[in-house]
C-alpha cells in the first residue's frame, strides 16, 4: 500500500450532521457509496483479533467502544436510528459488547471466527460487535489476560481503518477520490460499457451456475516477518509477491491432483494507491485488481512468476479494473432499487471463476490507548460469500495469514509452513533479480 490518509469523515459542523441524519432518516444506508452498498447486501464482514495484557470489565470494553466509535465515526452509520457521528447512548453499547470467561485461550482465535451473521440480524443496531474472551485466574505464562475480538460489516471498515485503529489514529473516511485527477471520457465510457456488460453476465451466469452453498472453515497462521524477509531477499522478488505464492502454492497441491488449477490459479488481490482519481469510489480507499498465475511445481520458478506478473499489471493503468467494477456496482444498486428480485440470492454465491483472493493490508503497528496491552499477532481477516479469501497482515515481528475458506481448502493451510521451511533450506542461485521494496516492508 502505497499510501493511507485519516481524514475525517463526519465532523463538527452541526449543518453536515443534520444533512446526514436527514439522509438516514429516509433510508438506513442512504449515505452507502456504490461499494458500500455492495458489500453490505452481499453481507460481507470483517474482523480484528488480538490477545492483550489487560483485563476488562463492561465499563471498560463499553469505553474502548466509545474511543474506538470517536476515531472511526462511520461506525454510526447504517441501521435504523442511526445518528451519524453521535456518540452511542449506552443501551447501544450494551447490545453489542459482550464479556465471556474462559479458563484457557486453548483452540482461539480461530474457534471464534465466523462468518458473523448476527451482524445483520437486528436492524436497529449498530453493524459491528466488540467481544472480549478474559482468562479466569489471570494472565496465562505468556501474559494474556484477554483476546479482544471487533467484528464489523465490510460497509464500514477496510484493512487500513483498522491499522489505524491499531495505532490510535482517526479512521474516518473524507471524499476518497482526487476530484482534480480526471479519468479520460473514453475510459470513462469504456469502464461503464464493460461494468454494465459484466453486471448481466454475472447476473445470468450466477441464477445457472451458482453452487449450492459450501462447508466454511476459519484458520490463522502467524509466521515471523524476518523469515519472510530474508527469504524474499534470497529469492529476489517482493515480498507480497513470496506471500502469494506460498500460499497458492500451498493450498493447489504438488503432482497431478490440484485443489485449484492444473493450469493456471485465478486470482483477484487488493491494494491501496496514493494516486487517486475523480472514477474512484468516496469511501474504499482499496482497489481490486486480478491476476493469473500460471502453475508450476518448481516453486522458485513459481514465485519469480508471480512476481513478474505483478510488475505487469502494475506498470499499467491500474485503474481500469476499479472503474468497471465500480460501474458494476453502480449498475447492480439501480436494478436493486428497480426490483428487489435482482440481482437475486444465487449472485452472491457466484465467484467468477476466481479460485482465491489475496488482500494485504497495512502494516498494524500497535501505538497509543486504543492498543495499549496488545500483544502481537494481529490478526485481521474478511468472508465474502464464495470467495476463498486470504488476509496478510503485517506487525512488527509477525506477518499473520487469516484464511476464510471452504473446508477443503483449510485442511492444507498447514502445508505453508512445510513449504516455507522446505524453500528456506534450498540452495537457491542468484538471479540477479533487483528486489523490490513494497507495501510488505
Amino acid at each position: 500500500m502505497k499510501s493511507f490518509s485519516s481524514t475525517s469523515f463526519a465532523n463538527d459542523h452541526a449543518e453536515v450532521l443534520d444533512l446526514a441524519l436527514a439522509a438516514v432518516s429516509k433510508h438506513p444506508q442512504a449515505l452507502f457509496t456504490d461499494f458500500q452498498w455492495f458489500l453490505y447486501e452481499a453481507r460481507d464482514t470483517v474482523f480484528f483479533t488480538a490477545f492483550s495484557k489487560t483485563s476488562f470489565d463492561q465499563d471498560g470494553l463499553a469505553n474502548l467502544v466509545a474511543n474506538m466509535v470517536n476515531l472511526a465515526p462511520q461506525l454510526t452509520h447504517g441501521f435504523v436510528g442511526a445518528r451519524p457521528g453521535q456518540p452511542f447512548p449506552k443501551h447501544l453499547l450494551d447490545a453489542i459488547t459482550s464479556i465471556e470467561v474462559v479458563d484457557e485461550f486453548d483452540g482461539y482465535p480461530d474457534k471464534w471466527l465466523s462468518k458473523s451473521p448476527d451482524i445483520f440480524e437486528r436492524d436497529d443496531l449498530p453493524l459491528f460487535r466488540v467481544s472480549v474472551v478474559t482468562r479466569r485466574g489471570g494472565p496465562d505464562a505468556e501474559g494474556r489476560a484477554s483476546l479482544i475480538q471487533v467484528r464489523s460489516s465490510h460497509a464500514l471498515l477496510e484493512g487500513s481503518d483498522s491499522a489505524l485503529l491499531t495505532r490510535s489514529q482517526s479512521a474516518g473516511h473524507g471524499i476518497m477520490s482526487d476530484k482534480s485527477n480526471k479519468v479520460s471520457l473514453g475510459s470513462r465510457f469504456k469502464g461503464k460499457l464493460r461494468g454494465w456488460m459484466m453486471t448481466w453476465t454475472y447476473i445470468i451466469l450466477a441464477n445457472i451456475l451458482a453452487p449450492e452453498e459450501k462447508p466454511w472453515g476459519f484458520k490463522t497462521l502467524a509466521i515471523e516477518r524476518h523469515r519472510l524477509r530474508l527469504l524474499a531477499n534470497k529469492l529476489g522478488v517482493r515480498q507480497r509477491s513470496l506471500y502469494f505464492a506460498l500460499v497458492t502454492h500451498a493450498l493447489n497441491g504438488d503432482g497431478e491432483d490440484k485443489h485449484m488449477s492444473k493450469k493456471v490459479i485465478g486470482a483477484a488481490y487488493t491494494m491501496i494507491d496514493g494516486k487517486r482519481n475523480d472514477a474512484d469510489d468516496d469511501f474504499f480507499r482499496v482497489r481490486a485488481l486480478q491476476a493469473k498465475f500460471k502453475v508450476n511445481d518448481d516453486f522458485v520458478e513459481f514465485v519469480r512468476a508471480i512476481d513478474d506478473t505483478v510488475d505487469k499489471i502494475e506498470q499499467k493503468d491500474i485503474t481500469k479494473f476499479q472503474v468497471m467494477m465500480n460501474a458494476m456496482f453502480k449498475t447492480l444498486r439501480g436494478l436493486n432499487k428497480f426490483s428487489k428480485l435482482l440481482p437475486g440470492k444465487r449472485f452472491w454465491r457466484f465467484n467468477g471463476g476466481f479460485h482465491v483472493v489475496l488482500t494485504l493490508v497495512p502494516p498494524h503497528r500497535t501505538y497509543g490507548p486504543m492498543t495499549h496491552g496488545m500483544i502481537e499477532p494481529i490478526y485481521c481477516g474478511a468472508w465474502h460469500p464464495a470467495a476463498n479469501i486470504c488476509t496478510f497482515c503485517p506487525g512488527r515481528e509477525y506477518v499473520t495469514l487469516n484464511f476464510s475458506m471452504e473446508t477443503r481448502h483449510i485442511a492444507n493451510v498447514d502445508k505453508i509452513t512445510t513449504l516455507l521451511g522446505k524453500v528456506e533450506a534450498m540452495d537457491i542461485a542468484s538471479s540477479g533479480r533487483k528486489v523490490v521494496e513494497d507495501e510488505a516492508t
